[in-house]
């Protein structure tokens, strides 16, 4: 017998979920704020209700998905008795503190927590690529790691329910990062129209691929510090070549401002005695900066 599944929250990424938990043969319950969304899934076999207790009372393993926490509270507050003695994952975006206090608010009421964060797109969802990060409650998890790996690899980093969160926010904090810098070279061909696709495919691409080569030594001088010596491609060359960046770009009519912020941080970090260190000196200059400023 397959696990009963309640979703809860038919966005674009709930109806993938649901859709895919109902593919592997899982009767699922489904929910939904605005009634009536989503309604291929009722083709698909699942049961539609508009009671939120009569949902999360209709299966053990319960999974919200919605835009956020703040809806999530709302959404689950008139069915809170109904949680006791069931699974909550809650695959909505938000930070560890949000999680953390979920996770509370869960237990509060009877219910095992688990928090989630789907590194995947809903077209990904179900298929070999899609993977999705948990943590909280050990038992819950491994209770539900089959249903669960419906939707993707999953992949379980510990009893802190702050921790999938942490992780999903860095992920995507990696992935904004290289779309900003996508984005900008993007704007600087464009001002003298050359061809993006040819860009992208000749030269952007391998470029990006090569330089994320440098990543494991990155992560290597975090966890057990840098080699002795000045690193090859030190900070203070690199600020003094950045000017460069931020010229060109106001010189094509460009915004300068997603390079601004890293500008800054290699001139403090150059003003702070680490010109001839690598990049993973700036990593603690980041904490420093929130300080700073905070």
């Amino acid at each position: 017998m397959k696990t009963s599944v309640t979703v809860l929250g038919l966005g674009a990424m709930g109806t993938a979920l649901a859709r895919a938990f109902l593919a592997a043969g899982h009767p699922t319950t489904i929910w939904n704020r605005t009634p009536g969304r989503s309604a291929e899934l009722d083709d698909l076999g699942a049961r539609r209700t508009e009671d939120i207790t009569e949902a999360v009372t209709s299966a053990q393993l319960v999974i919200v998905c919605l835009l956020d926490y703040a809806g999530v509270s709302e959404a689950l507050h008139p069915a809170a008795a109904a949680l006791d003695g069931r699974v909550l994952v809650n695959l909505t975006n938000g930070t560890p503190a949000q999680a953390r206090s979920t996770a509370e608010w869960a237990r509060q009421h009877g219910s095992q927590y688990v928090d989630g964060g789907i590194m995947a797109v809903p077209s990904m969802i179900g298929g070999p690529a899609a993977f999705v990060l948990y943590s909280g409650s050990a038992s819950a998890f491994e209770q539900h790691e089959a249903a669960l790996a419906t939707l993707g690899r999953a992949t379980y980093l510990g009893s802190d329910p702050g921790l999938a969160p942490l992780h999903d926010i860095a992920l995507l904090s990696g992935m904004y990062g290289m779309f900003a810098g996508a984005l900008q070279a993007y704007a600087l061909i464009g001002s003298e129209k050359v061809s993006p696709n040819a860009f992208t495919a000749d030269l952007l691409v391998p470029w990006l691929t090569a330089m994320l080569t440098s990543l494991p030594r990155m992560a290597a001088d975090l966890e057990y510090g840098a080699e002795p010596g000045a690193a090859g491609s030190n900070l203070a060359m690199q600020a003094a070549g950045f000017v460069n960046l931020i010229q060109a770009a106001e010189d094509q009519g460009v915004s300068a401002a997603l390079l601004r912020p890293v500008q800054r941080l290699l001139e403090s970090a150059v003003a702070a005695g680490l010109g001839d260190q690598d990049l993973s000196a700036l990593v603690p200059r980041l904490a420093t900066e929130v300080t700073r400023v905070g």
